[in-house]
This record gives C-alpha cells, sequence and structure tokens, in this order.
C-alpha cells in the first residue's frame, strides 16, 4: 500500500523546474536578461535592426520594466506568498501557463512589426493582470490583508505597461509610462526589501556574530520614509504636469527626492550593513539598497538643476544598480535556500555580483559622461550578460533539479 502511494505521488508530482515558481521564472527571466542586452546595445549602435515597431530605446525600456522584471517579481512572488498565506503554492500546468503568458508577450513585443498595436499591447499586458489575479486569490483566501498593497502594485505596472503602449503608439516616445513603472518597482522593493533584509541580517548576525548590535525593527521612522518616498515618487512622475501649473514644483520635487535620499539612507543604516561583509550573500542586499538612496539622490539634483546627464544616471541607479543588483542578490539566495544548499555565496556567486556592480557603475558614470559612451555601454552590457547569462550557467542545473 505504501509503495503503491509512493509510486503514485512521483508520477503525479510535476517536474521540478514547475514544482515552485522560482525555478521557471529565474532561469527564464536570467536568460531574457542577457539576450535581451545582448540584443539591444549592438542594435542601439546601429549595428542589427530587429523586427519590432518599437525604437530601440523604448524596447529596451519595455522589455526591461514589463518582461525581465514582473519575470523575476512573479518568481519571488510566487514561492514567498505560500509562506505569508501558509497554502499550497502554484505548480505544475498552472505554473507552466503563467510562464507561457509570460512568453508570448515577449514574442508579441519582438515581432510586433507584424501584429496590431492593440494584440501586442493585450497580450505584453495579460502577463501582469494574470500574476496579479493568482497571487490575490491567494491573498484574499488566506485573509491576508497586509499584503493587499503588493496587488495594488502589480495592477499599477500592469496600467503603466498600457500606458506605455498607447504612449508610444501616439506619440512614439513614452513621457510617463516609463517613471511610473519604475517608481511601482522602487516601492516594491523599499516594501519587500523592508522585510527581508533586516529579518536575514538579524538570522545571520545571532549565528555568525552574537553579541554587537542588531538590525533595528519595523518602526513609525521605516513608515515615515516609505510615505516620504512614495510622495517623492509621485512628484518625481507627475513633475511634467506639476510645471505647467507651478513653476516652484520642480524646487519642492527636487527637495522632497532628497529628503527621500536621507531617509533611506538612514533608514539602510539602522539595519546594521557594516557586520555583514564577511557573507557576500547578505552584503549584497545591503549594498543593493545602498542604489535606492543614491537613486533619489542623484533624481534630486537633477531635477533641482534641471540636468539631463543626471536624471538619466539617476534612473540607471534605480534600475541598474537597485533593481538589477537586488534581483540577483534575491535570485542566488533563494534559489540555493530553496534547494537545500548552504546560504553562503561560494566564489563563482561573488563574481555575479562584482559583474552587476560594474555593470550599475558603468551604466551610471555612461549617464554623466555622455562622451564615453561608446566605451561604458559597451562595457555595461557586457558585464551584464556575465551577470545574468552567469546565475543562469551556474544555477540552471539548479533549478531543473531535484531539491537536494
Amino acid at each position: 500500500m505504501n509503495k503503491t502511494y509512493t509510486l503514485h505521488a512521483a508520477q503525479s508530482a510535476p517536474p521540478a523546474i514547475l514544482s515552485l515558481g522560482f525555478r521557471p521564472f529565474f532561469l527564464a527571466g536570467s536568460l531574457f536578461a542577457a539576450i535581451l542586452i545582448a540584443l539591444w546595445v549592438p542594435w542601439f549602435l546601429g549595428l542589427i535592426a530587429i523586427p519590432s515597431a518599437f525604437p530601440p530605446m523604448a524596447w529596451h525600456a519595455h522589455e526591461l520594466l514589463f518582461g525581465f522584471l514582473p519575470a523575476i517579481i512573479a518568481g519571488f512572488l510566487l514561492t514567498a506568498v505560500p509562506n505569508w498565506t501558509g497554502r499550497s503554492p502554484i505548480s505544475g500546468w498552472p505554473l507552466a501557463i503563467l510562464v507561457l503568458v509570460w512568453l508570448a508577450g515577449r514574442l508579441a513585443i519582438a515581432a510586433s512589426t507584424h501584429l496590431d498595436p492593440g494584440t501586442t499591447a493585450a497580450l505584453s499586458i495579460a502577463f501582469p493582470l494574470a500574476l496579479a489575479a493568482v497571487i490575490g486569490r491567494e491573498i484574499v483566501a488566506a485573509q491576508n490583508r497586509r499584503n493587499l498593497k503588493i496587488i495594488v502594485v502589480l495592477l499599477g505596472i500592469a496600467a503603466a505597461d498600457a500606458l506605455f503602449h498607447y504612449e508610444i503608439w501616439q506619440f512614439g516616445r513614452t513621457k510617463f509610462a516609463h517613471t511610473l513603472a519604475v517608481a511601482l518597482i522602487i516601492l516594491l522593493l523599499m516594501i519587500i526589501a523592508g522585510r527581508i533584509v533586516p529579518a536575514f541580517t538579524t538570522n545571520w548576525l545571532k549565528h555568525n556574530r552574537p553579541g554587537g548590535a542588531l538590525p533595528a525593527p519595523f518602526s513609525p521612522f521605516d513608515t515615515a520614509a516609505m510615505f516620504l518616498s512614495g510622495a517623492a515618487l509621485l512628484g518625481w512622475v507627475a513633475l511634467p504636469l506639476l510645471e505647467e501649473e507651478a513653476p516652484q514644483a520642480r524646487t519642492v520635487v527636487g527637495i522632497t527626492l532628497l529628503a527621500a535620499a536621507v531617509a533611506n539612507i538612514v533608514r539602510q543604516a539602522r539595519w546594521t550593513p557594516q557586520r555583514t561583509f564577511a557573507e557576500p550573500l547578505l552584503a549584497i542586499l545591503h549594498v543593493a539598497y545602498l542604489f535606492v538612496g543614491i537613486g533619489f539622490l542623484l533624481s534630486g539634483l537633477a531635477v533641482l538643476w534641471d540636468d539631463y546627464d543626471f536624471a538619466t544616471a539617476g534612473l540607471h541607479a534605480w534600475t541598474s544598480g537597485a533593481i538589477a543588483t537586488m534581483i540577483l542578490a534575491v535570485m542566488t539566495r533563494v534559489s540555493r535556500g530553496h534547494t537545500g544548499r548552504p546560504l553562503t555565496a561560494p566564489a563563482s556567486t561573488v563574481v555575479l555580483y562584482a559583474s552587476v556592480l560594474v555593470a550599475a557603475v558603468a551604466r551610471i558614470c555612461a549617464a554623466l559622461h555622455p562622451e564615453l559612451s561608446m566605451i561604458l555601454l559597451p562595457a555595461a552590457g557586457l558585464t551584464w550578460i556575465v551577470a545574468f547569462a552567469g546565475f543562469a550557467g551556474l544555477y540552471g542545473r539548479i533549478l531543473l533539479s531535484p531539491r537536494s
């Protein structure tokens, strides 16, 4: 009887790649991130062409914000939400269908010259809406109301994607969609990082560095920092409209962004990052969050000085710095922890961290020194590819195999 039941369970269990959300989405997302930049840099430099209706810069921005990032967000949430709700994880065919919906959006954007704009937009927007529906069902069923704000962010990303398509096809460029998406993702990063970074730091310090200072618990200061950052990001997104009504809006928004930079740097300092350098798997989370404050700082100066180069640098401090680095940090940690590997970063993983940091710094410097773009952009692209293709190469076998 027991042998028959065990055999039946083994036959009905999904393959390892479809057993938890992080497995297919981390692998597909990391491969897509590498392919995306490998195609965009030569396309931007005029060496190749892609059958997309989007111009190179718009395609690059759209697929990073609405292709790569939602895949990683899906992998994280589909793995974390069962822990938050106590419900069974999404696996097997339902998970496979979600992956196919994501892939359909990527193919539609890549070949959008052969599709009408409405079809392309519908296929692109389908994934964040489907993900919000799946995650929302789990949270509502478990009456886990504190996490409903994550559904609001996912729906906001879907709305920003719809706006992106509208602006591109009406005006040939985006005015609000890309900044709205970045603002929403930075807010989501701040919410999730505020939970996992101090928690992981506390656990590691208690086991490896007992007796010293521990991260401060969540307090009214964190709430204030979140609200201030949200207000600053809202002003940053709406600045083109605000300036039309009130010329002094630029000064107000710039100062608010700088205040948010200080708040986030202080918030991070309360998590004792200086005590984590001995473990790169933990320290990289703190390094990633540092770029949040740097992004607010550069964007605040850009608004006050009306400086395009600083604006581009601030944008890439958030995207290439905070978001990409945090993604790689979370992917490696989740992949190791949920497959039974030790929660420590081997040398090969440290190389991935170094590569994504070099990519971020090179991209920020290319924005501040556009005369060096022909050197810095390929350097940023190459090290980005090393980071994400390297993750797929190093962790692909882990993601495809059963838990150790």
